[in-house]
């Protein structure tokens, strides 16, 4: 269906792929990896047609429709989030425009003389229409914007009020319902909610075309993709199973690549030191003369090219107290909405609390009203004795001086901690080299998280309060951070809708459903087997 044959494409000074291959056939689903600038989002351009390769050719079979998704979402405004959907929605949004055209041409006395071949041509429109289910379309983009959490009413409001995240909603929603035969996309499950990653899972599954996509949500990846693409190092390596199946067989395969490197350095230092020690004998001149041409001819094993990933450990936090956090009798309202009405909360030295719900229950707030940036309108929220605090939400990025690199914001944070130290952690959460030399102001939303994050954990607070903590990182950042904060002995309450970060972190969750609030003990996996749900309301 799609086939990458020996291709090889250079970017400024840097080679993305060299003689690379790899092939996307129907109804396949595959997950493409690799590390940050490895040349993912170039690949789907390439298959697009955007860009094209240097050497080697893309070839993609006739008439097959593709549908592509990036982050890079556009103008929208001027119109509702539904028909946003469906104008976006491929060859029958073009046919729905056509059919609406040839209406009002009808309706058109000026255009009496053609009416016979205007009302013709309706007629062969329409029987297109039908044929692509475009009587059903509205009613279907409805479905979608549901299933990625919209309300009617923003679903008929101007899609030019909606935030930079419900707009990419809005841009995914457009490929979903045109339902084309290979789908690219490019980190669909950002900017989603627990539920919305839940619903496109199963779309997805459910979906009958090729799908070749990238994720930093490895359980999202996990359940639908059956093959993954890595790409590393210029090359396209192809692993049969999903991710998890990949990541055994990418250590397997390096560990027997160590293994032959390592048995054959030994073998090569034993011909080098009979070489060396009787290269002067006379009487062992064929024998040296032997091992040197068969030196020459064997094919030299590689080491493992191992991907820079850097270990992070927290400093030692300082003890807190054994009552972290009291809230009693809290009240608190938005307008008419009632978010919390007397509510009890304690949360004692190192629980991980996880706090579920969905869009508009109340988690955010409550970890504002934890944080402080937020009060109650009755009731009292207390901060118990020697408790130091870390908060991370999106608004922290607001805190970055514009006008300083990477390395001086950490530098002004820690001015006594030294270069090493600074280099090291900015190196952790993805800055090295020149990358901490880049102005603070022409960071992505993503770097910015992640350098927020950076400086509240390089002098660790005893009680972390997490807002959506794994935004924008990819796998092996997340994994970094994941293993961190395994090993960090503070309190952690936080919200996250990433399954992998949840199963690993939390002991306690906080369930706050329109029926009440829920507490259970034991983690987010034991959660999932005690409710049979995945999130409240939806069924495991």
């Amino acid at each position: 269906m799609i086939r990458i044959e020996n291709i090889s494409k250079q970017n400024s000074h840097r080679i993305l792929f060299l003689d690379a291959s790899a092939a996307l056939n129907r109804g396949e689903k595959i997950g493409l990896v690799g590390p940050n600038g490895a040349g993912k989002t170039t690949l789907f351009r390439m298959i697009t047609g955007e860009e094209q390769p240097d050497e080697g050719q893309v070839s993609v079979e006739k008439n097959i429709t593709i549908g592509y998704f990036n982050q890079d979402v556009g103008e929208m405004a001027g119109r509702s989030a539904v028909a946003e959907v469906i104008a976006g929605a491929g060859p029958v949004s073009e046919v729905a425009a056509e059919l609406h055209a040839l209406e009002a041409a009808m309706a058109d006395p000026e255009q009496m003389d053609r009416m016979d071949e205007i009302i013709e041509r309706y007629g062969e429109v329409q029987a297109r229409f039908e044929e692509l289910d475009g009587y059903g379309l509205e009613s279907r983009a409805r479905e979608v914007l549901a299933g990625l959490s919209f309300s009617q009413e923003m679903m008929d409001g101007d899609v030019g009020k909606l935030s930079g995240g419900w707009k990419m909603r809005v841009a995914l929603a457009r490929i979903l319902l045109m339902r084309p035969d290979a789908m690219l996309l490019d980190e669909p499950s950002n900017h989603l909610d627990i539920e919305s990653l839940i619903w496109l899972e199963d779309f997805l599954r459910m979906y009958d075309g090729a799908l070749l996509m990238t994720s930093h949500d490895r359980a999202f990846m996990n359940r639908i993709v059956g093959k993954i693409i890595e790409i590393d190092g210029g090359t396209l390596t192809t692993y049969s199973g999903d991710y998890e199946f990949y990541e055994r067989q990418r250590a397997e395969a390096e560990k027997q690549q160590q293994a032959q490197f390592e048995r054959q350095q030994a073998m090569l230092a034993k011909e080098i030191k009979f070489i060396e020690r009787f290269k002067a004998r006379a009487s062992h001149a064929a024998q040296v003369q032997s091992r040197v041409k068969k030196l020459d001819k064997i094919e030299r094993v590689e080491p493992p090219r191992r991907r820079q990933t850097v270990a992070f450990e927290f400093r030692p936090a300082p003890r807190s107290g054994e009552d972290v956090v009291a809230l009693k009798g809290v009240h608190k309202h938005y307008g008419a909405k009632v978010i919390y009405d007397g509510f009890d909360f304690m949360i004692r030295r190192r629980e991980r609390w996880c706090i579920m719900g969905v869009n508009g229950a109340g988690k955010s707030t409550l970890l504002k009203l934890v944080a402080g940036s937020a009060e109650p309108d009755a009731g009292t929220v207390q901060i118990g004795a020697a408790v130091k605090m870390g908060y991370f939400a999106q608004h922290a990025m607001d805190l970055l001086d514009g006008d300083r690199t990477v390395f001086q914001w950490l530098e002004d944070a820690f001015p006594q901690a030294g270069q090493g130290p600074l280099r090291t952690l900015a190196g952790c959460f993805g800055f090295s080299g020149d990358d901490q030399e880049k102005k603070c102001r022409v960071l992505s939303g993503g770097e910015k998280a992640r350098l927020v994050m950076a400086r509240m954990l390089f002098d660790p607070p005893n009680l972390l309060v997490l807002d959506e903590p794994t935004n924008h990182l990819d796998l092996d950042t997340k994994e970094m951070l994941i293993k961190a904060l395994a090993d960090y002995e503070g309190t952690m309450i936080f919200v996250s809708h990433d399954r992998h970060f949840l199963s690993r972190l939390s002991n306690r969750v906080l369930e706050l459903t329109p029926d009440g609030i829920h507490r259970y003990d034991g983690g987010y996996v034991e959660y999932v087997e005690r409710t049979g749900q995945e999130a409240p309301g939806l069924r495991h």
